[in-house]
């Protein structure tokens, strides 16, 4: 029924029932619709936003995938130079060597399937990683490799010292190591040493580091006499001296003045006799001696 204003004509219209459902079903649908299509418009609005925001930072995470790899590669050239100086030093030394193959600490297993599967980033991820974890297990390894060596050249430096190999006065050289004549008898007969000639008062150096064993007097030998143990087997003798600097158990460092030359004892005159002795037997002092008078 239609009610127009005051001076209209009243109207009365019949709808069927179906009809109006029709319409509210209608309307419904249509409003459904709307918003059915709307959330879906958006949604693949938001997904692909999210899709290129994901792709650009796809492409920059491969990028620095990338110069990683370049970094990485450097270090192993990096690696490869501090293999090759411990290598090196292991033969300047003489030290133990390091097999190739031992050096390669090997992994190995069957691979995933599902790498295959794998996206290019994720694959240049995963090599990464694996590059990473590699240089890992190999820096630890030469890392040992290297404290190995520094105990073993501690050692060496430690034996070094301790080994004579310098003039132990200064002077001129009289008498040589070897069958000499006794300047007594005239006879032939071994000297065990070298005879350094010079004044009396001269000073009278260690050759090694080492510790004062004897430090006496030999009226028809040696007179007074010092005597350093310097361990590895090596030690020392000085003869004929007029003064002892030195005393029984005492530690001395090379260059250490531990007397002066004399001419006490078996001599003809001031000179100092100087012996090494390794393991009991005595040697030629000039194949230890390394510095010019």
């Amino acid at each position: 029924m239609l009610i127009p204003n005051s001076d209209g004509v009243l109207k009365q219209f019949k709808i069927p029932t179906v009809a109006i459902y029709a319409v509210i079903f209608f309307a419904v649908s249509l409003v459904a619709g709307n918003f059915y299509l709307s959330a879906e418009y958006f949604t693949q609005k938001v997904d692909k936003s999210e899709i290129e925001k994901l792709r650009t930072e796809n492409l920059e995470l491969k990028e620095k995938y990338e110069q990683l790899r370049w970094n990485l590669s450097e270090v192993e050239d990096r690696y490869a130079v501090l293999v090759d100086k411990e290598v090196k030093i292991r033969t300047l030394f003489d030290l133990p060597e390091i097999n190739a193959e031992e050096r390669q600490l090997g992994i190995g297993g069957p691979t995933s399937p599902s790498l295959v599967d794998l996206s290019e980033t994720a694959q240049t991820a995963l090599a990464t990683e694996f590059e990473i974890d590699k240089l890992l297990r190999l820096s630890n390894f030469e890392l040992e490799k290297y404290n190995d060596v520094e105990k073993e050249l501690s050692n060496v430096k430690d034996r070094l010292e301790h080994t004579p190999s310098i003039w132990p006065t200064k002077g001129w050289n009289s008498r040589g190591y070897g069958m000499r004549h006794d300047p007594f008898t005239g006879y032939k007969q071994m000297h065990r040493g070298i005879d350094i000639a010079n004044h009396t008062g001269t000073p009278v150096i260690a050759t090694a580091d080492g510790r004062i064993k004897v430090s006496s007097y030999q009226a028809a030998g040696m007179g007074k006499y010092i005597t350093i143990d310097h361990g590895y087997g090596f030690q020392t003798r000085y003869g004929h001296l007029s003064k002892r600097l030195v005393k029984r158990g005492q530690k001395v460092k090379r260059g250490d003045v531990i007397g002066y030359m004399g001419s006490t004892g078996y001599s003809t005159g001031p000179h100092l006799h100087y012996e090494v002795i390794r393991n009991g037997k005595f040697l030629s002092p000039k194949k230890y001696i390394l510095n010019k008078k």
